[in-house]
């Protein structure tokens, strides 16, 4: 068994041309990534995935690893397989654990990495596992670009959605209560599960909510999830580059 650490990275980006590349505290973001993911203990490699020659450079130059995917993969799972058998020379075995980690998440925790794969490594009934942390404010609960989980009682996935889940008949939702968790946008996968995935045309539900891990409910999977405090601070835009900026800067101070 082995454990990979594996992250997409694109260039194109409607928000933002050229993220990965975007220098923050003095280095591009694709190399705080990779520097991080590298700091989770139990990862026998860390991978970019990447469909551009300049992330290639740039990831290499930061002494990380970078591997050529074809640009018209449909989805960043594709990427992660392929990534991984590019990387291999070949198929990465069934009891193999990878893991897919955002491209912009530079504060990304290290020991959530350990935490995922942890998951599938100790409990075999696992096919995948992600994250989630509590929603704080009614307008995230709300909005169509939180994704929405309902666990259930062993802190698996039941379901996912851009709707607010569970529905509140009555009143207004308690967001003490725990029920109400947002997904966040870490997957770790087993070996043979991956490569079933991959082989899967997109789903009914897939399609309507635009969420990949449907696609993994729909066949039947079961998704453990982590539970965390920290939701994680994403680079999207230019604005959000300046700010992390400022974050990394003090952390390193």
């Amino acid at each position: 068994m082995k454990t990979y650490g594996i992250i997409p990275s694109r260039y194109g980006s409607s928000r933002f041309p050229g993220k990965p590349l975007a220098v923050i505290a003095g280095k591009p973001l694709v190399a705080w990534v990779v520097d991080a993911v590298k700091r989770a203990k139990g990862l026998d490699a860390v991978l970019v995935a990447t469909d551009d020659e300049r992330i290639v450079k740039a990831v290499e130059d930061c002494g990380g690893t970078a591997v050529m995917t074809p640009s018209e993969l449909p989805s960043g799972t594709d990427r992660i397989a392929g990534a991984a058998r590019a990387f291999l020379g070949g198929d990465f075995d069934d009891d193999d654990i990878l893991v897919n980690i955002q491209g912009d998440e530079p504060l990304i925790d290290p020991k959530l990495i350990e935490s995922l794969a942890a998951k599938l490594k100790d409990d075999a009934r696992w096919s995948m596992a992600t994250a989630v942390t509590p929603i704080k404010s009614a307008a995230d609960l709300a909005a169509k670009t939180v994704v929405k989980v309902v666990l259930d009682r062993d802190g698996g996935a039941l379901y996912f959605s851009r709707s607010p889940i569970p529905c509140t008949r009555d009143g207004e939702s308690d967001l003490a209560s725990g029920l109400f968790v947002r997904h966040l946008g870490i997957y770790a996968y087993r070996g043979g599960f991956l490569k079933r995935y991959i082989a899967e045309p997109p789903c009914p539900l897939e399609s309507t909510e635009k969420l990949e891990q449907l696609r993994a409910l729909w066949m039947g999977a079961k998704i453990a999830v982590v539970e965390t405090s920290d939701e994680g601070v994403g680079v999207d835009t230019p604005e959000d580059a300046v700010r992390v900026g400022k974050l990394l800067e003090a952390r390193n101070a």
